[in-house]
C-alpha cells in the first residue's frame, strides 16, 4: 500500500529500527526493492535522485516524476506492506517541485553546502510548501564529500548538535540527516571507518526526531569480486562496517539510504549472464537473473536494520 514516510519513520523511531531507502532507475530495480519488502513484510521507502528523474522521463524530469509515482503507486497497491516514494537530495527547487506534484510521500531538500541561515531558510520554504499538502520533508546538515582526507577537514564538515537543535526548531522538518562520517559511492573510507557516535547520540537527544544516515551502504565484498571476476574494475571499495551500522541504529538512525550495494548487485550478475550465455538476445534473460539479485540482497539489508515483520 502505498504509504506516508513520516508514519513509516515515526513507528521506527518508536520502536528503535531502522528502514531502508533504496534507489531504483528502472523497473527492474523497483520491483526486486518491493518484493523484497513484501517477502520480508517490512515497510519500504524507494527512492529517485534528481538524475533518476531526468532518466525516467528520457530527459524530462516533470515526466519522470510523474512516471515514478505511478509505477511506485501501481506496485505498492499491489503488496501489503507500507511503501513510501521519497525525493532523495533536491538540490533544485524545480525538482522538489515536481516530485510535490506528482505525489510523492516524501522530498528531502539538501542545502547543506550552503551556509547555515541559508539552508534553514531554504528548507524551511520546503516545509511550507510539503506539509499542507501532506507530503513530509527530510534535511541535511554537515557534508559527506571529503570527511576522511583529514581530521582538521572531518571537523568542520560534520554536524554541530546545537545548530541541528536550532535547524529542527525554526523548519518544522520531519526528519534529519546528520553528517556524522559516512560518505557517497563504493570507495567510503581511506582508512578505518570513523563515525562519529558521540555526536549522532547529542543529535537524537537535542531533536527526538527519525534521524537519516546518507552513504550507508556496506559494499558487499562477494559482489565486488564477482563484478570483478567478469570484467568490472572496482577493485578497493569500501563500505560502512556492519558493526558500525548496527551501532548507528541504536544510537537513533531510523532511515538508511542504500544505494551503491544496489548497483553493485546488480552490475554483478548482469556481468556475468552476459559472459556466460554470450548468444542470448532476450533482454528479459539477460536482466532477470540482475533483478533476482537485487531481491536477495534487499532482503539481507531490510533484515540487518531490524524492520523485517514491522509492516
Amino acid at each position: 500500500m502505498y504509504a506516508s514516510t513520516k508514519e513509516i519513520l515515526e513507528k521506527a523511531n518508536r520502536e528503535g529500527y531502522a528502514v531502508g531507502a533504496f534507489n531504483f532507475n528502472n523497473m527492474e530495480f523497483l520491483e526486486a526493492i518491493i518484493e523484497a519488502a513484501e517477502a520480508e513484510k517490512a515497510p519500504i521507502i524507494v527512492a529517485t535522485s534528481e538524475g533518476a528523474l531526468k532518466y525516467l522521463g528520457n530527459g524530462d524530469p516533470y515526466r519522470g516524476a510523474k512516471l515514478a509515482y505511478v509505477m511506485v503507486k501501481t506496485l505498492a497497491d499491489s503488496v501489503s506492506v507500507p511503501v513510501a516514494l521519497h525525493l532523495d537530495h533536491g538540490k533544485h527547487m524545480e525538482f522538489i517541485l515536481y516530485a510535490l506534484q506528482a505525489g510523492y510521500s516524501s522530498v528531502m531538500i539538501d542545502l547543506s553546502d550552503k551556509p547555515f541561515e541559508e539552508n534553514l531558510e531554504g528548507t524551511k520554504k520546503v516545509v511550507e510548501l510539503a506539509h499542507p499538502l501532506g507530503i513530509s520533508v527530510e534535511a541535511e546538515l554537515g557534508k559527506l564529500a571529503g570527511v576522511e582526507d583529514n581530521v582538521a577537514s572531518r571537523e568542520s564538515v560534520l554536524v554541530d548538535p546545537e545548530e541541528a537543535k536550532e535547524f529542527v526548531e525554526k523548519t518544522g522538518v520531519d526528519f534529519l540527516a546528520p553528517a556524522i562520517g559516512t560518505s557517497h559511492g563504493a570507495f567510503k573510507f581511506k582508512g578505518e571507518a570513523k563515525l562519529d557516535f558521540d555526536r549522532l547520540k547529542k543529535v537524537k537527544e537535542s531533536t527526538k526526531l527519525p534521524l537519516v544516515l546518507h552513504g550507508a551502504s556496506m559494499v558487499p565484498e562477494d559482489k565486488v569480486e564477482l563484478a570483478n571476476k567478469y570484467g568490472a574494475e572496482i577493485k578497493g571499495a569500501k563500505g560502512v562496517p556492519g558493526d558500525a551500522l548496527k551501532k548507528a541504529i541504536e544510537f537513533g538512525i531510523n532511515k538508511v539510504n542504500v544505494d551503491t550495494d544496489l548497483r553493485i548487485t546488480f552490475m554483478a550478475a548482469l556481468r556475468k549472464v552476459l559472459d556466460e550465455k554470450r548468444s542470448e538476445i532476450d533482454p528479459r534473460k539477460l536482466l532477470g537473473p540482475g533483478r533476482e539479485a537485487l531481491v536477495e540482497i534487499v532482503r539481507d539489508r531490510i533484515r540487518f536494520l531490524g524492520s523485517s515483520g514491522k509492516a
